[in-house]
């Protein structure tokens, strides 16, 4: 059984799809494709309790730079305007 049968934001219908999602932990950045439950209207995401717990052990290797099990992607940058 899903948690929210409405949006708990808009009450309109929630369907599960596959989302990328950002994760920052100190300078370092990480981007994974997980579950999640998405509103047809706001676009409000819920999470399952597993994927929030994974986001926190991910964060936390970002912020100590314990990366040698994730692929690397490229190099971002930030632009001052």
């Amino acid at each position: 059984m899903r948690p929210f049968d409405k949006c708990p934001v808009c009450g309109n219908e929630m369907v599960v799809k596959e989302v990328e999602k950002l994760l920052r932990g100190g300078n370092n950045t990480a981007v994974l494709k997980v579950q999640a439950e998405v509103c047809l209207r706001c676009g409000e995401r819920l999470y399952s309790q597993q994927a929030v717990r994974n986001f926190e052990q991910i964060r936390g290797k970002l912020a100590r730079q314990q990366t040698e099990d994730f692929q690397p992607l490229g190099q971002s940058f930030q632009v001052s305007s």
